[in-house]
């Protein structure tokens, strides 16, 4: 055996050793395995999490090709009232606390770690039941341009409503 023969470099430099990397998710199963991923680097988020008594606190975390991430803090009694996302599809990953999604067939308790999968149109609120406060994740794709408000389920069935743009709260 020749030991004259050495590597000069770092060959993972070289690109056609190395398997494609993708841009970003293509599927509902990758954007729910970005929202893990993420979830699972609490020391990346949780230095980032705010509160606020007057409204609920939110942060753009990351934006990529045709998709964002939102961080999200909701002491309790802080709801988002009822909308869709228009023509985003969505995942929303409870990563502290607890939440309470309100959807036409019943509340819906979600705990740490669960994670809802949602296709546009999708009509939900969600709202901080509990007495302590809650931090979530929401990935939509494509990004969030449109947040239709609806009227509560207790109320007559009237006209949707949109938030002004600009003033988007995931």
């Amino acid at each position: 055996m020749n030991s004259d023969v050495q590597i000069a470099g770092d060959p993972l430099a070289i690109p056609h050793l190395l398997p494609p990397v993708p841009a970003h998710p293509a599927t509902v199963a990758g954007f729910a395995g970005l929202a893990r991923s993420i979830a699972a680097d609490r020391a990346a988020w949780a230095p980032l999490v705010r509160y606020d008594a007057t409204t609920r606190w939110y942060h753009r975390l990351r934006t990529g090709p045709g998709y964002e991430v939102w961080l999200l803090s909701w002491v309790p009694g802080q709801g988002s009232g009822r909308h869709d996302h228009g023509a985003s599809s969505g995942v929303l990953t409870v990563l502290e606390g607890e939440l309470t999604e309100h959807v036409e067939d019943g509340p819906r308790t979600l705990t740490a770690g669960a994670q809802r999968v949602f296709a546009p149109g999708y009509v939900h609120e969600v709202v901080n039941d509990a007495l302590t406060p809650a931090v979530s994740l929401h990935v939509y794709f494509p990004g969030l341009t449109n947040m239709p408000m609806h009227p509560s389920q207790a109320t007559d069935a009237g006209a949707v409503t949109t938030a002004p743009p600009g003033l988007l709260a995931p």
